[in-house]
């Protein structure tokens, strides 16, 4: 059975986030806050908890559309290709911010990653996670928490994701009722920004 942490986010307790990151450091599948939706995720070097978490999501590691969460932009150069000076300036703007970027991949990405020729990169500005991520060793791979039913597309309220997901996970951090807005996504792998899906993040600066 998950264990269940009641967090303020005004206010968090620095113990129980401490608590996370080690259990995160030795494979915990553990769903989060973001400054979107509630998401789900493990250490991206963990190869068992990745393993664990694909069965979870019914995909295979190499294919599912998970995504990087980093810490800040300086986390970046290990995983994404050199990228100029104007995607830079973008991404220092909109980040931490609620935006999902499709990015190059470096040719260096870890395995299981490795095939791939782009990902997925979000640095959130929920403050749970700005306080939990500088404690891991390796970013999370993370998915937003889809709900089952066919007209809501994200569980908002705590108590009903931890009774869904209770029995796969190991912890959860519940800051109450999250959002119901997913990130907005762009691709910058053909040069000019694309924008992929329209989200919580606005696009009037493109």
């Amino acid at each position: 059975m998950a264990i269940l942490h009641a967090l303020y986010s005004s206010s968090p307790n620095t113990k129980i986030i401490n608590e996370v990151a080690q259990a995160l450091t030795h494979g915990a599948i553990v769903i989060y806050p973001t400054d979107t939706v509630y998401a789900m995720g493990c250490l991206s070097s963990h190869t068992k908890a990745l393993d664990r978490l694909s069965k979870i999501k019914g995909i295979k590691v190499a294919q599912a559309p998970f995504s990087f969460l980093f810490s800040d932009l300086s986390e970046l150069s290990s995983y994404v290709q050199h990228f100029d000076s104007s995607t830079f300036r973008l991404l220092k703007y909109t980040l931490p911010g609620p935006y999902t970027y499709i990015m190059k991949g470096s040719r260096k990405l870890p395995k299981p990653f490795d095939k791939r020729k782009s990902i997925g990169i979000r640095i959130s500005d929920d403050p749970i996670l700005k306080i939990l991520l500088p404690l891991l060793p390796a970013p999370l791979i993370t998915t937003s928490l889809h709900d089952q039913d066919s007209i809501i597309d994200y569980t908002t309220d705590p108590a009903l994701i931890f009774e869904e997901w209770s029995s796969l996970i190991d912890f959860m951090i519940d800051t109450g009722i999250g959002g119901n807005i997913p990130s907005t996504v762009i691709d910058l792998t053909k040069g000019k920004p694309q924008i992929i899906r329209y989200g919580k993040g606005s696009v009037d600066f493109l």
